[in-house]
């Protein structure tokens, strides 16, 4: 489950989205509860939704449960980073920087023949 960056955090690692975890920091931005932000609670795989500090609903009977919130809808804010997740972030921004790279170039049909041949 899969979460796009802030822009600041996009520039800085040239990655567009990261999975979600627990304790990354994100915002809203779509739906009743745009704009709120929050620490990642839980990961609720299960039903494909993550549950923020701060974003509850009062229950009938008096208990406060959090809210579910897809995770298409929010934006990371702030990474919590550890060795693995640093790796992941090397490793997408390297492919991207490739994919960058060969998007400039155009082809011809001398290098389609070529390539027939």
């Amino acid at each position: 489950m899969s979460a796009p960056l802030s822009t600041d955090l996009r520039q800085k690692y040239n990655v567009r989205s990261m999975p979600v975890r627990k304790d990354d920091e994100v915002q809203v931005v779509r739906g009743t509860y745009k704009g709120r932000e929050g620490k990642v609670v839980q990961v609720y795989r299960r039903k494909w939704v993550i549950h923020i500090e701060r974003i509850t609903r009062e229950k009938v009977n008096g208990s406060t449960v959090n809210v579910g919130i897809n995770p298409s809808k929010v934006v990371i804010t702030k990474l919590r980073l550890d060795k693995d997740r640093k790796s992941l972030l090397d490793r997408k921004a390297k492919g991207r920087a490739v994919g960058d790279k060969e998007k400039g170039t155009k082809f011809t049909a001398e290098d389609i023949m070529q390539s027939v041949d």
